[in-house]
């Protein structure tokens, strides 16, 4: 029997339907396969912005070095705490990776973070209840060391994350603080952190020292793995440039000591000092108190001034020696000519020798310049003309910027309205300078009349890519006196040391000459005029050595310390010049001007002897046989045979064997490489100078390559066949002598009678 058909037309309309979509969905597919985009995106856009990663590479600070390269600044390791809060970051109940108990993470991180408990909980709550995936500490929780990470990490806390991270170190602490300044960790707007400086040099040269980050590119799958062959891109960081100063490391720390002890024991109000080299413009030391420590900024007070540069002072008799040269220069100087010390007057004006103008009767120019005698300037500038002296004034650089490179440097303000102002710059009161300036002017006497313009910057030498951008070399800025002048100057002002009358017997030196000139300047009070009292004033020293040819120059500048009754301003001041240049100068290997001739010897041949025989005939020539080996034929020796040796020297005499450690105190570098040379032994050699100590004793064999670690120390601590001679020297200086050499210094001294304070309170109102 034949079904009649019968239409479904529901079935009918399903079909229609599922062939509609079916068509749409096909029509959809090939459309994506041909055109990759949905939505007008591009699908492989939007993979790679779900799987691509991105990873910073942070550019290292570029660091601050001195001039040998020794570090200043640079960036060291340190680690970031991040507390991990979402729950997803756990695949195992037994391995948590977020934080399970805030309460007791709170409690331990107390223990380590500069933050409270109650803060740190704080933070923890507030990021589990605004559902944040993880939360930072703020400043608590960077720069974490990598010994506190460890501990951290024995605590075995639950969600705790330690991010690399750099942070600004300064490895020698206080030094040149002012100078250099310090860079430290700022937020950005859009949350990243970057090393910023904040003042001195850090701040200054902020671009070239930053650098600049690179990232890298990779591909992951949705957990985070890194897919197998997917192309990674890496833009590499570029480190910021090394700063290179022309500061000496050692130079610095010898300043940075002596000034710490005169802090200690005078406790004055400022301390400034400057060190440089004449025949350049390089400044080598540069240091002020109060100052602070850059790791920590203890210490750092509202004053942000580098106050060599942009504190303007009254130089008080230190200007005497511009005085003087501008007076030989003019063929106005008479040494032996006669002159009444005491007072001298102006028109209606006043002004007396530091002895409250009793003076010293008739005395000769010079000696009235080696006791700084305010009255012998006034005589000496009737002889050169007040407005000649001026014109001299501006050629040693005064009241103008000296162009060094560091920022608002100060110009100084030299008064020349009336002649009492010019009379009184002629010694040192009234116009302002800086030290900077004092050191620029001065290095024109150093250096044979040519003024040198000082600088801080070496280089600037990005150290990945070689590219130098900034070069600093020696620069003059001008001849203000001729080289015989120079001279001249040179002989007056080391006289004011050796001279039985000179106000600078304190400032003499053992080894070395001095030439220089103290100063005793007035503080000036608000409201006009000037503070009183014997500590209120700023003494100071210009000086250099060796007087009749100068390496170093240094001004020193101590005001308002707290004097005993027995000591004068020149005392704290002394102190740190003496122990400053004497050190410096045995730094330099600048020979000693007093020391007698040294008598050398030819060294013979001691090879295929018996050390037995070598030992005696050295012996008998006053000399000391050092043995390496325990055999007993001399193989090799040191020095060669033929060279000469100084009379009491060694001679190095290697054998076979095991080697006994000799005592090594003493020793020089030099003779210790030769010593390593011959004994074959492993000398780790820390510092310069002479041997103080050595990690392993005399007499000990070395069998298993054991490096033995020599500490050498600078002359002043160990420097041979002087420091028998200068424990005698202070035997023998007695209390008396000292106290009477320091009574000789002045300036408390340079200050006028009571009537000059008043006229220069009269001339600041005007």
């Amino acid at each position: 029997m034949k079904k009649k058909f019968r239409f479904q037309g529901g079935a009918f309309l399903l079909f229609l339907l599922f062939a509609g979509l079916f068509f749409l969905l096909l029509t959809r597919i090939v459309t994506i396969q041909a055109t990759g985009e949905v939505e007008g995106q591009e699908l492989a856009a939007r993979a790679a912005a779900k799987y691509s990663q991105e990873e910073v590479l942070t550019a290292e600070r570029g660091r601050i070095l001195d001039r040998s390269g020794e570090v200043i600044a640079e960036d060291t390791l340190t680690y970031k705490l991040v507390a991990v809060l979402d729950e997803s970051a756990t695949q195992k109940a037994s391995d948590p990776r977020h934080v399970v108990d805030v309460e007791e993470t709170a409690a331990k991180l107390a223990g380590y973070l500069d933050a409270s408990e109650e803060s740190i909980l704080e933070t923890l709550q507030s990021g589990v209840e605004n559902d944040r995936y993880q939360v930072e500490f703020g400043s608590a929780g960077r720069e974490i060391s990598h010994t506190q990470m460890l501990e951290m990490k024995e605590e075995e806390i639950p969600g705790l994350l330690f991010v690399r991270d750099l942070k600004r170190l300064y490895p020698n602490g206080v030094f040149a603080s002012h100078l250099v300044g310090y860079a430290m960790k700022e937020e950005l707007e859009d949350g990243e952190t970057r090393t910023t400086g904040r003042m001195g040099l850090e701040s200054i040269h902020n671009e070239a020292l930053t650098g600049q980050n690179g990232k890298m590119e990779f591909d992951t799958d949705k957990w985070g793995f890194l897919l197998p062959n997917s192309e990674s891109a890496v833009t590499p960081a570029v480190d910021g440039s090394d700063v290179q100063l022309t500061l000496d490391k050692t130079l610095q720390n010898f300043l940075e000591d002596a000034m710490s002890g005169v802090q200690e024991e005078y406790d004055p109000k400022r301390m400034i000092a400057v060190i440089a080299d004449p025949e350049t413009g390089e400044i080598l030391a540069m240091s002020q108190r109060p100052t602070f420590n850059p790791n920590t900024r203890e210490g750092l007070s509202e004053n942000w001034l580098n106050e060599s540069v942009q504190l303007t002072i009254e130089p008080g008799s230190p200007m005497k020696m511009f005085t003087l040269a501008a007076a030989i220069e003019e063929g106005k100087w008479d040494p032996n000519a006669t002159y009444k010390s005491g007072t001298y007057s102006l028109l209606d004006s006043t002004i007396g020798d530091h002895n409250s103008g009793r003076g010293w009767g008739t005395i000769s120019y010079l000696e009235g310049f080696q006791r700084s005698s305010n009255v012998s300037m006034a005589y000496l500038l009737e002889r050169l003309g007040a407005d000649t002296f001026m014109t001299y004034v501006d050629a040693f650089g005064f009241g103008e910027q000296t162009g060094i490179d560091l920022p608002k440097e100060a110009a100084g303000t030299i008064l020349d309205q009336y002649p009492i102002n010019k009379l009184t710059t002629a010694y040192g009161q009234g116009s302002t300078v800086t030290p900077i300036q004092m050191i620029q002017a001065a290095s024109a006497i150093a250096n044979e009349g040519v003024m040198m313009k000082p600088y801080v910057i070496d280089q600037i030498k990005n150290p990945d890519t070689g590219e130098v951008t900034v070069k600093s070399e020696p620069e003059e800025a001008g001849q203000p006196i001729s080289a015989e002048t120079a001279e001249q100057v040179k002989e007056v002002l080391a006289s004011t040391v050796t001279s039985e009358v000179g106000s600078a017997q304190g400032f003499a030196l053992q080894d070395y000459t001095i030439a220089g000139k103290t100063g005793t300047a007035q503080v000036p009070q608000e409201g006009g005029g000037y503070l009183q009292g014997r500590n209120n004033y700023l003494f100071s020293f210009l000086g250099m050595a060796p007087a009749a040819d100068p390496e170093l120059l240094i001004y020193i500048g101590v005001q308002q310390p707290d004097l005993p009754a027995d000591e004068y301003g020149s005392v704290p001041v002394s102190k740190i010049f003496t122990s400053v240049m004497e050190n410096s100068l045995k730094h330099m290997n600048i020979q000693p001007e007093n020391m007698a001739e040294a008598t050398t010897m030819p060294v013979e041949d001691y090879t295929g002897q018996s050390i037995a025989e070598a030992s005696e005939a050295l012996e008998e020539l006053g000399l000391e046989a050092v043995v390496t080996g325990d055999s007993e034929e001399v193989v090799s020796q040191y020095p060669d045979a033929g060279s000469t040796i100084l009379d009491g020297g060694r001679v190095i005499l290697k054998t076979a064997g095991e080697t006994s450690l000799p005592d090594f105190t003493g020793w020089s570098k030099r003779e210790l490489l030769a010593y390593q040379s011959l004994s074959g032994l492993l000398l780790e050699i820390a510092g310069q100078g002479y041997v103080l100590t050595q990690s392993i004793a005399e007499g000990e064999t070395i069998t298993d390559n054991e490096p033995v670690v020599i500490e050498l120390h600078p002359p002043e601590i160990y420097y041979p066949a002087q420091a028998e001679a200068e424990e005698q020297e202070e035997l023998e200086q007695t209390e008396e002598e000292a106290l009477e050499d320091a009574a000789l210094e002045t300036d408390a001294e340079e200050t006028e009678i009571d009537l000059q304070a008043e006229i220069q309170t009269e001339e600041t109102t005007e």
